[in-house]
C-alpha cells in the first residue's frame, strides 16, 4: 500500500471525447462537472490536417466539433459523462442539433479504449430499451481517431461570452436544464 494512504493517492485521469453539436454547448456544461479536470475544444474524425474552423464549418472534412473531457474517474465514472452527453443534446437527429446543421454536428462518441466502447454500446442499448426518446438514436460509436484542438478563440466560450446572443439563447438554458438533472454532479 501507498505509505501516504489512500486518501492522498493520485488517480489516473481519463478522457472522453464527445461531439453533440456545437462544440460551445458541450464544454460549457462539461466545465461545471464535479470531477471534470479539464475540458477542450476541438475537432476529430476527418480527413483534413489540422483543420480551422473555417474548413469544419464548411463541413467538408469529415470533422465533428466535439470536447476533449479530462476526467477523474474516482470522482465520475464513464458512464456518468456519457448519460449527461445523452441528457444535453439531442442524439436523434443525423448531422444537426437545433439550428446548427451538417456533419461537423454529428452526435458521435470517440472512444479512447474497449471499455469505453462497451459502456457507450450499453447506455444507448438502455436508452432504446427504456424508449427514452421518440425517434431512433442516430449517434455513432468510432474509434479515437486523430484530434486537433479548435483556435483559442473558441475555448472557454461561454465563460468569456455569456451574453453573446448564442450563449444567451442556445446555451444558457441548456445549462438550467442540466443544472436542475444533475444538481448532484455539480462542481461545489
Amino acid at each position: 500500500m501507498d505509505p501516504r494512504g489512500a486518501a492522498n493517492m493520485e488517480h489516473e485521469l481519463e478522457t472522453a471525447t464527445l461531439g453533440g453539436g456545437c462544440f460551445w454547448c458541450l464544454e460549457a456544461v462539461y466545465q461545471q462537472v464535479n470531477g471534470v479536470r479539464a475540458v477542450e475544444s476541438g475537432y476529430t474524425g476527418g480527413h483534413v490536417t489540422h483543420p480551422t474552423y473555417q474548413q469544419v464549418s464548411e463541413g467538408d472534412t469529415g470533422h465533428a466539433e466535439v470536447v476533449r473531457v479530462t476526467f477523474d474517474p474516482a470522482v465520475i465514472n464513464f458512464r456518468e459523462i456519457i448519460e449527461i452527453f445523452f441528457a444535453i443534446h439531442d442524439p436523434t437527429t443525423l448531422n444537426r442539433q437545433g439550428n446548427d446543421v451538417g456533419p461537423q454536428y454529428r452526435s458521435v462518441i470517440f472512444t479512447h479504449s474497449e471499455a469505453q466502447r462497451a459502456v457507450a454500446e450499453y447506455v444507448m442499448r438502455e436508452l432504446v430499451a427504456n424508449k427514452t426518446f421518440d425517434a431512433p438514436i442516430v449517434t455513432q460509436i468510432e474509434p479515437e481517431q486523430p484530434y486537433w484542438r479548435a483556435e483559442a478563440s473558441h475555448q472557454n466560450y461561454f465563460q468569456d461570452h455569456p451574453s453573446q446572443g448564442y450563449c444567451a439563447f442556445i446555451i444558457s438554458p441548456k445549462l438550467a436544464k442540466f443544472r436542475e438533472r444533475f444538481a448532484g454532479k455539480l462542481r461545489r
